[in-house]
């Protein structure tokens, strides 16, 4: 199993939303979240005074998929969050030892 783990930008959710449920994802875990990468923030005026945001928003979108859908949930990820802009986000794959229902005890894919 793989962890799917992105950071996206939050205008984007609904077309990764929508992305996500054409490659029949049936689950996912979605938080907001701040950060910067190669843009370092931005300078906005507020009242006529200068001042620097560091953090811009973000949303974090975890799938946990079988090995075999985890390279369809990368791409249907990267076409709903894609822009063509710096900041459009990241995606990193990490490997899930093991998965474990809290309700049936099911383990590893039929837990997810």
């Amino acid at each position: 199993m793989k962890l799917v783990w992105a950071l996206v930008q939050p205008s984007r959710l609904e077309e990764v939303k929508d992305a996500l449920a054409d490659a029949g994802v049936e689950g996912m875990t979605v938080w907001r979240a701040e950060g910067f990468g190669e843009q370092k923030g931005h300078t906005e005026i507020y009242r006529g005074a200068p001042y620097r945001i560091e953090f811009l928003p973000r949303v974090a979108v975890m799938v946990v998929a079988s090995d075999e859908r985890a390279e369809r949930v990368v791409e249907a990820i990267r076409k709903g969050a894609h822009t063509g802009r710096v900041g459009d986000g990241k995606i990193f794959v990490l490997p899930v030892e093991d998965a474990v229902r809290i309700r049936t005890g099911d383990h590893g894919a039929q837990a997810v």
